[in-house]
């Protein structure tokens, strides 16, 4: 047997998780080789590995943190690199291969099509070809669409060919919930600060995170049931119902606790209502910002914090634990303070099990986030919620900042980097990859109860 025949024998041995955590960080690799060329940089003496990194890293699992301005570090090749690297992680590295392997009519393996219903978190294997195909046409539609509404703010402003540019870089970084921008050209590290009040971005920009938050499971099924919410999937009715309650809760919650605070006291009313509301979609892992969010009350980033902690739904281009996750466990709460046997919602019953994969997935990311705001706040002599405000954000892929991200050391930017790989690839996904091959096995030892609460 030859090198590559044993190479491909090895490949073809692992799980699909290992698989998926490969890709992900081969994607990575060359995302941070790309960016380590002169070309792609501004001053070309200012190569640095770390940096180019921790930046492939970010677009990849399409979060957003930068240790640099996008627009003054980054030439446009550097920026093309960028937004390849945000469309493939927002895609799924698997969802781009066999998209690619699908269109040239070639036979998809069974190994390839397990891999492949663990990216989008199909609920089984069949059709899983023909929901590639939908994902990849979806996004581009999507994304083209947000494009060309972008297009009459952006032209105007920088000409036909800058216009082009910027509109198609910020309707992909929106749909892939990346939060990238190139809005440096006005102020670094702006976000989109300066387009608060700009009704056809915001309500552009919401639009392509709410859609491509909202997963491609749940679009299939609405265009299936021709948006009758009645006759839609259990799993969509909940991903549905949840977005919109966290939305309205959100939007509510910032205006009020915000209203007066520093960061929205010279708005208008109008304003201020249309800056909660993209502020509480943006929290959904999107990244962008149109409020100074180190202005923001101490409050009012709790409450975004929660909010990136749910996240998306999942096989969305969004990270969080879910909305799925979330409705589960508080389902699970009712269900207890009832003393029922099972959790129930829209005349359906959970299935056994749901409910403890629920908590391995809060308690996962709530560990690795608090674990981590404890140590860059040790590290660094910042605040506390600052630092929770970063690492949530990092392992919810979300990509806000207070500000802190570009004066953090390489061993904080390191750890914040672990996050959002963690985060995007899946906490379960991580775990079945480290235990992968040795199934569910019975327990030999007595059984005994506990108290709880």
């Amino acid at each position: 047997m030859s090198a590559i025949e044993k190479l491909i024998f090895h490949i073809k041995s692992q799980s699909a998780t290992r698989l998926l955590l490969a890709g992900y960080c081969l994607v990575i690799l060359l995302g941070t080789l790309l960016l380590c060329l002169p070309v792609s940089l501004q001053n070309p003496s200012q190569i640095d590995v770390f940096t180019a990194f921790f930046t492939a890293t970010s677009s990849a699992c399409v979060t957003g943190l930068i240790l640099v301005d996008t627009w003054t570090h980054w030439t446009l090749f550097g920026q093309m690199v960028i937004l390849f690297l945000i469309q493939i992680g927002g895609l799924g590295f698997m969802t781009v291969c066999i998209a690619a392997v699908s269109f040239t009519h070639h036979k998809i393996g069974m190994s390839s099509r397990i891999v492949m219903q663990n990216a989008i978190s199909a609920p089984q294997m069949g059709g899983i070809v023909r929901m590639t195909r939908f994902v990849t046409a979806g996004t581009l539609l999507a994304e083209t669409i947000g494009a060309a509404l972008l297009s009459f703010h952006f032209i105007p402003q920088l000409g036909l060919a800058e216009g082009i540019w910027y509109s198609v870089f910020h309707s992909v970084s929106a749909f892939c919930n990346a939060g990238f921008d190139l809005m440096g050209q006005f102020e670094p590290f702006s976000s989109l600060t300066s387009l608060s009040d700009n009704l056809l971005v915001n309500l552009t920009i919401m639009a392509l995170i709410v859609s491509g938050g909202l997963g491609f499971l749940v679009w299939s099924d609405l265009l299936r049931c021709r948006f009758r919410f009645r006759s839609l999937s259990f799993h969509s009715k909940i991903s549905l119902s949840v977005t919109l309650l966290l939305l309205l809760a959100g939007v509510l919650l910032l205006f009020i606790l915000e209203t007066d605070g520093p960061a929205m006291s010279a708005m208008s009313e109008g304003e201020k209502w249309l800056t909660a509301l993209f502020q509480a979609v943006t929290a959904r892992t999107a990244g962008f910002n149109t409020l100074n969010l180190g202005a923001m009350t101490e409050a009012g980033l709790f409450v975004m914090i929660l909010l990136m902690l749910v996240g998306g739904s999942p096989g969305s281009t969004a990270g969080g634990i879910k909305t799925t996750t979330f409705a589960v466990l508080m389902l699970s709460i009712i269900t207890t303070s009832k003393h029922r046997r099972s959790a129930e919602a829209f005349g359906r019953r959970l299935e056994e099990g749901t409910t403890r994969t629920a908590a391995c997935v809060l308690m996962s990311y709530l560990l690795l986030s608090c674990t981590a705001a404890v140590i860059i706040s040790h590290n660094e002599g910042l605040p506390l919620l600052d630092c929770l405000f970063e690492s949530v954000s990092a392992i919810a892929t979300v990509g806000v900042t207070t500000g802190i991200t570009s004066s953090l050391s390489q061993f904080s930017a390191a750890l914040l980097a672990l996050l959002m790989i963690f985060g995007r690839v899946g906490s379960l996904t991580l775990l079945r990859s480290i235990w992968s091959g040795r199934g569910f096995t019975g327990s030999q030892v007595p059984q005994e109860k506990i108290q709880i609460g």
